[in-house]
């Protein structure tokens, strides 16, 4: 009999070799330690991280070479300010990428305003959308899904700390305004950060979670502390893998893959000098891999 394990794709996300918000986490990790270490942890993919190749070809090379699949790429938009057209145009070097890489899928987080990338900015003080501008800007990044669905990709929304959609009640108003174009991006880790339970948006819009982050908050450090920045929870060790807290992610996972059929990417933002990458990345896949069984 089939387990959920077939069901789904393993993946893991580069930050935990190196951090993309914060590059000097792992500034002196080379791109071929992380694509070996993922593989030799039994991942068959990977997000797309700040050191992969620019060009097209040859980070299509470079995947190949280590025998991964690309699970997605990442963009911050900024549609508060720029027309869809506009944005449409700063993604084109991105989507270059990924027609190359065979990956259809998008992440994306408004990164107008955000805060999450400043060490000098509690996350408290993060940008919040008032009804109308929720409306509208619900309305544009439909608008952006169903131009990037024309060329083949699918748009998946990451509720993010520190940006415009944040909380749970951010989150349920960027559904309430946006079309079933604009798939979601369900992440643990920022879910349980900002003080939610992941399993109720998992409930609530099932059919449009297109993408899963499976991460953990470190037990005693900083649960629901917005009185700091995100990199310093992140400096401090707040995030880890799955497997090395306290949330209940065999349950979450039963009723995640009762009907989801796509990647779960497991991801943690460490500093790799104090967490080993590769004995976390095993550790998380190894835990993931139980759960499913």
């Amino acid at each position: 009999m089939a387990s959920a394990l077939d069901r789904v794709k393993l993946g893991v996300s580069p930050i935990l070799w190196s951090n993309d918000d914060l590059p000097e986490l792992g500034a002196d990790v080379s791109l071929e330690q992380c694509l070996t270490e993922a593989r030799r942890s039994g991942f068959e993919g990977i997000e797309m991280g700040h050191k992969f190749p620019r060009d097209p070809q040859s980070l299509r090379r470079v995947l190949t070479t280590h025998r991964l699949r690309l699970a997605s790429g990442w963009f911050g938009t900024q549609l508060m300010k720029h027309s869809v057209d506009e944005e449409m145009q700063r993604l084109e070097p991105l989507l270059r990428r990924l027609e190359a890489a065979e990956c259809p899928l998008i992440q994306v987080a408004e990164m107008t305003g955000a805060v999450h990338r400043d060490r000098s900015v509690p996350v408290h003080r993060r940008p919040v959308l008032h009804p109308e501008g929720v409306k509208i800007f619900g309305e544009s990044m439909t608008l952006l899904a169903e131009a990037l669905e024309a060329r083949g990709f699918r748009l998946c929304y990451h509720h993010h700390i520190g940006t415009v959609v944040e909380s749970e009640e951010d989150l349920d108003a960027l559904v309430e305004h946006s079309g079933e174009s604009l798939g979601l991006t369900l992440d643990t880790g920022h879910a349980l950060f900002a003080g939610f339970d992941p399993m109720t948006p998992l409930q609530k819009y099932r059919e449009r979670v297109m993408h899963v982050h499976l991460k953990e908050l470190r037990p005693g450090l900083i649960e629901g502390n917005q009185r700091m920045s995100f990199l310093d929870a992140v400096v401090e060790g707040a995030f880890t893998v799955p497997g090395d807290g306290r949330y209940d992610f065999a349950a979450f996972l039963r009723e995640l893959t009762s009907t989801y059929r796509g990647w779960l990417i497991v991801e943690a933002d460490q500093d790799p000098s104090r967490a080993d990458p590769f004995v976390y990345a095993n550790m998380g896949r190894n835990c993931v891999r139980r759960w499913l069984s």
